[in-house]
């Protein structure tokens, strides 16, 4: 009558509730929704554009800057040498934003601090910009 096989394999047959039913025929973001969803990608994407240009040229700054402690830490150097340094560094590197002028050499009882403090805006949409402050400072000791 009954085998060990048949017993295991009872199927129980529902009917399909109106909330099955639209569960099944729904198939995926709508137009609508992918538009919108395609401006907010777009936005953020054009956002990452106009950005990366002002953080690449930080870098450059910030590469300067460590270049220049690398050179002169603990060589006893003088004010005159450093802000040749930078900006001979500055012309290698082709900063844009600021110059080697807008680098302040301060000297400080253990050595010279030397202090990149800007910012830059970059334009975005319309009347719309973004503005970024950096503050890269170093400290070469005598």
């Amino acid at each position: 009558m009954f085998s060990s096989d048949n017993c295991c394999q009872i199927r129980r047959f529902r009917r399909p509730t109106p909330m099955r039913r639209t569960q099944s025929r729904q198939g995926g973001i709508t137009t609508v929704g992918f538009l919108i969803l395609a401006v907010f990608i777009g936005l953020f994407g054009f956002a990452a554009m106009r950005l990366s240009p002002v953080y690449l040229n930080y870098i450059k700054v910030a590469g300067v800057l460590d270049g220049v402690f690398k050179e002169f830490d603990s060589q006893r150097p003088s004010r005159a040498a450093i802000q040749k340094s930078i900006r001979r560094r500055f012309d290698v590197e082709s900063v844009s934003v600021i110059t080697a002028r807008d680098i302040k050499v301060t000297s400080e009882s253990g050595g010279f601090r030397i202090e990149a403090v800007y910012d830059h805006v970059a334009p975005f949409l319309g009347n719309v910009s973004f503005s970024v402050h950096f503050d890269k400072k170093v400290l070469v000791r005598r």
